[in-house]
């Protein structure tokens, strides 16, 4: 028997009570042909392409960027400046784009959807104005849900309703598949006669409750913050940042049960996305090393495309008792969907899955870098003023590990200084 919606208040001004024409359904178990915008260096494209899609065409404007593109998917074409691509491959079944979040991000300028990066938005709907594709998928930080009391959803959602799509997005959290916490939201839309909320909103899994003590496990933090936050992540690290277009890397820190506090490699930070390490080793060749944290922390985290590319084959069942009223203020729940005819939110967390993982010490192949004494030193300075409650021994390990490095000597003898 078919339930039928939970009672919902309509959306401020949503006036539009017809449900869109939905053309073919996609759920056949077959791969769909994929156009990527904003590609960067994949995260969307090769996930996706592990459940099955297949890739036709990429666009992206950054060199670095494009020369990873070019490296490791050398037969497809790569397109410039999405303001100059004037239409999509008609083959093309599901756009998809991580448009570009510096303005929308809390690490960012936070100027909103009208910024004039994040403004390049308007090209995808520009594109769809001329042949509305069956599917879209779009990622972006989870500050978009708050930014300008939620003006900034407010205009994507508009604008997809007005094109006839229905839409849902849920906040996910990369540590549901890697030991990395990184929450982004994740927005799919379709003409077809699928509900998307049966891709994005079909799995929820709660996070199971893990014990770490800093002897036994490794524990990312954030060196850079340490007044008003931390950055904390027992067994995983803090999300990977994108640094800056001019090559000041950003990673995070680790404190290793061995006492030893390192900065990643390069190599492991592209694994904790979900890439094979090296896979932006091409950018070296158009820009500086460091630029391949900016294109490390700016990507999509491969295994969360891989499971919306694998829900959209085969979609799983929303349950609509999880709908519920939006609420009022302008602000996005962590989730929502429209379903042709009203807005709602959705009760639902950020772990569509759990996938069993080593602890951190181990899934890391590299030694990593010593956080230096400079860094080290600024960072226990701050948590010194700071009103944050610590891990009991956290500051111990700390300063323990400032002695370790000023006494300078040779990799050997530093690891025995920090045990």
């Amino acid at each position: 028997m078919t339930r039928e919606p939970l009672r919902s208040q309509s959306s401020p001004g949503n006036t539009r009570n017809q449900t869109p024409p939905m053309s073919r359904r996609f759920n056949t178990g077959f791969g769909m042909k994929v156009a990527g915008m904003f590609a960067g260096i994949g995260g969307l494209e090769v996930g996706l392409s592990r459940s099955g899609h297949t890739t036709s065409m990429l666009c992206e404007i950054w060199e670095p960027a494009r020369a990873v593109l070019a490296a490791q998917m050398p037969n497809v074409t790569v397109e410039k400046d999405i303001t100059k691509l004037r239409s999509l491959p008609r083959e093309v079944e599901l756009l998809v784009g991580g448009f570009p979040c510096q303005d929308l991000s809390q690490a960012g300028l936070t100027a909103g959807i009208d910024g004039s990066r994040s403004s390049l938005v308007g090209h995808i709907f520009r594109l769809l104005e001329k042949r509305r594709v069956p599917w879209v998928l779009l990622e972006n930080v989870s500050f978009m849900l708050h930014l300008d009391r939620g003006r900034a959803l407010a205009k994507i959602v508009e604008a997809f309703e007005e094109l006839g799509y229905r839409w849902a997005y849920r906040v996910v959290n990369s540590l549901a598949f890697l030991p990395q916490r990184r929450q982004r939201v994740i927005f799919v839309a379709t003409t077809t006669d699928t509900d998307p909320a049966d891709v994005i909103l079909a799995d929820d899994v709660a996070k199971p409750e893990r014990s770490t003590d800093l002897r036994t496990h490794a524990h990312g933090f954030y060196w850079t913050e340490g007044v008003r936050g931390l950055g904390w992540a027992p067994d995983a690290i803090p999300t990977l940042k994108n640094g800056s277009t001019v090559g000041i890397a950003s990673p995070p820190a680790i404190l290793l049960p061995n006492g030893s506090v390192v900065t990643p490699d390069i190599r492991d930070a592209e694994r904790l996305q979900g890439f094979p390490e090296g896979w932006t080793e091409a950018a070296e060749a158009v820009g500086k090393r460091n630029l391949r944290w900016s294109l490390v922390g700016n990507a999509v985290t491969v295994p969360v495309a891989e499971w919306v590319g694998k829900r959209l084959t085969t979609p799983g069942f929303y349950e609509r008792g999880r709908d519920q009223p939006l609420p009022n203020g302008g602000r996005w729940p962590k989730a929502g969907r429209f379903d042709g005819d009203r807005r709602f939110g959705v009760d639902i967390g950020a772990f569509p899955a759990w996938k069993t993982r080593m602890p951190l010490a181990d899934f890391l192949l590299y030694e990593g870098s010593p956080l230096s004494a400079r860094a080290t030193r600024g960072f226990l300075q701050r948590t010194e003023r700071s009103t944050l409650n610590f891990v009991e021994g956290f500051q111990d390990a700390l300063r323990t590990h400032l002695g370790a490095v000023e006494g300078g000597g040779s990799r050997h003898e530093y690891l025995q200084a920090a045990e």
